[in-house]
């Protein structure tokens, strides 16, 4: 979100919707993943075309994730950069994850299986990414570097 302010680019959080999404009832499942990342990939299509840049938060753990975007990018005739933030240190990362509460009312936070059993599943990437182990990074420092990226664009 940092990176959005400072860029002046419009945010767009695949958890907040699918938490609004299962707000109207709708049982979770992989149906509600889905509709959160096309009703992004539709926001975010809406905000290229006005001229805005966006910044996606979203997991894109797997190719059918990672084409949701080149889609939107080809539709629009705008560019794509990857960006994917990783911990290495994996104590760090279960205290943080332990710690973590993003105020969803719906969409609960991982719990430590979830991450390991997401990560064995996470597919390789076959774009450029640019990625910020956030174990040496603080936060703040990635997005300094995302921004100043991102403005010589």
């Amino acid at each position: 979100m940092i990176v959005a302010v400072n860029t002046g680019s419009v945010h767009l959080s695949i958890d907040a919707v699918e938490d609004s999404i299962l707000a109207c009832g709708l049982p979770p499942g992989w149906q509600v993943g889905v509709a959160a990342y096309e009703t992004v990939r539709a926001m975010a299509e809406q905000n290229l075309r006005l001229g805005h840049d966006v910044v996606v938060d979203a997991v894109n753990d797997s190719e059918e994730a990672r084409q949701t975007w080149r889609t939107a990018a080809a539709r629009t005739g705008a560019s794509i950069e990857f960006v994917h933030l990783m911990i290495s240190d994996a104590l760090e990362h279960q205290r943080r994850l332990s710690g973590r509460d993003r105020c969803l009312t719906y969409v609960g936070e991982p719990t430590w299986a979830d991450v390991q059993r997401r990560r064995a599943d996470y597919a390789a990437w076959s774009d450029e990414v640019l990625e910020f182990d956030t174990a040496t990074w603080a936060a703040d420092e990635v997005a300094d570097a995302l921004t100043a990226r991102l403005s010589t664009r």
